[in-house]
């Protein structure tokens, strides 16, 4: 049975491993970062249709008041 062999090291293999793996962290924290303003955009938009909804809602309100006020009775 051979021995392993064990891959030779030195600093430029060194230095671009450590450079991959920092890429790797910061690709990872930039996909954090997008999820929570991802996050972010879904709650205003849906913040954003509920005051659509209610000033829609108040002014079909207000024309009916108005509609029935005007109405013979």
């Amino acid at each position: 049975m051979e021995p392993r062999e064990r891959p030779f090291l030195c600093a430029p293999g060194l230095k671009i491993e450590a450079q991959e793996r920092l890429v790797a962290l910061q690709f990872q924290q930039l996909q954090q970062q997008l999820a929570r303003v991802e996050a972010l955009i879904e709650r205003l938009e849906k913040r954003l249709w509920l005051t659509v909804y209610g000033v829609l809602g108040a002014i079909l309100a207000q024309a009916f008041q108005s509609f029935l006020s005007v109405a013979p009775g």
